[in-house]
C-alpha cells in the first residue's frame, strides 16, 4: 500500500511516517515548502501551496489511501486573520485535494482525516461519544463543525471515509506537554480555574498506532482519538510535576489573567471535554498508554 499524507512532517505526522514504514506501507507526502521535498526519510515529497490552489498531481499516483492531518496550529494567538488560517487551512486543503482527484481521475479507495475533540460542547459532567450530535459554540467546535463537512466531501468520490477527533496530544517535542511543564521549573506549574476542566489526552505513539489501524483495517465513520481514561486539569498537573520531582507553590492561575496575556486563545486552557476511547477500543484496537502516568513517564523520564 502507497499512502499519501498532509501534514507528514508535524508532530503528528512525522510519528504516523514511522509506525507506516514499520509495516510497510509507502509514504508519499505533500508541503508547503520546497526546503522540505526531501526532509522524510524513505518516503517521496510533493509540493503544494494551497493558497494559491496550487498541487503537484503526481502525488497520487499509485496512492491509493490518504491521511489527511493538515491545518494551522491552534496554539498561536487569535487574531482575526490568524482565525480565517485555522479553519481555511483545513477546508480549503480539503477541497483542493477532492477537486485535484476528480479531475485527474485518480482512483483513492479511502481516507482517515484528522478533526478534533473539540467539537463536543464544554462541560464537566458529560461523556462525549461519536455518537454525540450537539456541537460546540466556540470558535473551535465551529471549525471542526466545517472541517468535518469538507473532508465528507471525499465520500461524493468513492472514498471510504474516517475521521479521528483528536484530544491533547502528549509528546516530548512539540504539543501541550512542554507548556505545560515550563513554568513548574520555577515552582510556578498550577492548574488553570478550578483545575476541575476534563483533559481527554493521548500519547502520540498511541494517537499515530490508532490512525495506521484505521487505515490498515478500512474503518469508516467517526473515532474518538483519545486515551480510555481521561483527567482533571489539576491531576495532569499533579502527575507532572510528581513525576518531574517538582513542587507545586503558588494557587491555582484565574481566567482573567489568563484571557490579558493569550487572548481569545485562553479558551484553550479551560476547555473541558471528557471523551470516550471505547468505539475504537471495540475494533481491537489496544492502547499502550491507557494511563496518565506511565505516559508522562515515557515522555518526561
Amino acid at each position: 500500500m502507497t499512502v499519501l499524507i498532509t501534514g507528514a512532517t508535524g508532530l503528528i505526522g512525522k510519528e504516523i511516517v514511522k509506525q507506516c514504514h514499520a509495516v510497510g506501507i509507502k509514504v508519499h507526502y505533500l508541503t508547503t515548502s520546497k526546503s522540505k521535498l526531501s526532509a522524510v526519510a524513505n518516503t517521496k515529497g510533493f509540493y503544494w501551496n494551497p493558497n494559491k490552489n496550487e498541487i503537484d498531481h503526481t502525488c497520487f499516483k499509485g496512492v491509493t489511501a490518504i491521511i489527511n492531518l493538515v491545518g494551522a496550529s491552534i496554539s498561536n494567538r487569535w487574531t482575526t486573520a490568524y482565525k480565517k488560517e485555522i479553519l481555511e487551512s483545513r477546508t480549503k486543503t480539503a477541497h483542493l485535494l477532492q477537486d485535484t482527484i476528480k479531475t485527474n481521475n485518480y482512483k483513492i479507495d479511502y481516507v482517515v482525516s484528522a478533526s478534533a475533540i473539540g467539537i463536543y460542547p464544554r462541560s464537566l459532567t458529560n461523556y462525549y461519544q461519536e455518537t454525540t450530535t450537539e456541537i460546540s459554540s466556540s470558535f473551535l467546535g465551529e471549525v471542526v463543525a466545517q472541517w468535518e463537512t469538507a473532508v465528507n466531501g471525499f465520500k461524493t468520490l468513492g472514498c471510504k471515509l474516517a475521521k479521528i477527533r483528536i484530544g491533547l496530544v502528549l509528546a516530548t517535542n512539540g504539543g501541550a506537554l512542554p507548556e505545560i511543564i515550563k513554568p513548574m521549573k520555577f515552582g510556578a506549574g498550577v492548574a488553570f480555574g478550578s483545575g476541575k476542566q476534563w483533559q481527554s489526552w493521548i500519547h502520540v505513539e498511541d494517537l499515530a498506532a490508532l490512525f495506521v489501524y484505521v487505515l490498515q483495517h478500512q474503518l469508516v465513520g467517526i473515532y474518538n482519538g483519545v486515551a480510555p481514561n481521561p483527567v482533571s486539569n489539576k491531576e495532569l498537573t499533579k502527575v507532572s510535576a510528581n513525576i518531574l520531582e517538582y513542587p507545586l507553590i503558588l494557587p491555582n492561575i484565574p481566567k482573567f489573567p489568563m484571557q490579558l496575556i493569550l487572548g481569545e486563545m485562553h479558551m484553550l486552557l479551560f476547555e473541558s471535554q471528557r471523551v470516550s476511547s471505547q468505539k475504537i477500543e471495540a475494533e481491537g484496537f489496544s492502547f499502550k498508554y491507557a494511563n496518565l502516568r506511565p505516559a508522562l513517564e515515557d515522555l518526561l523520564l
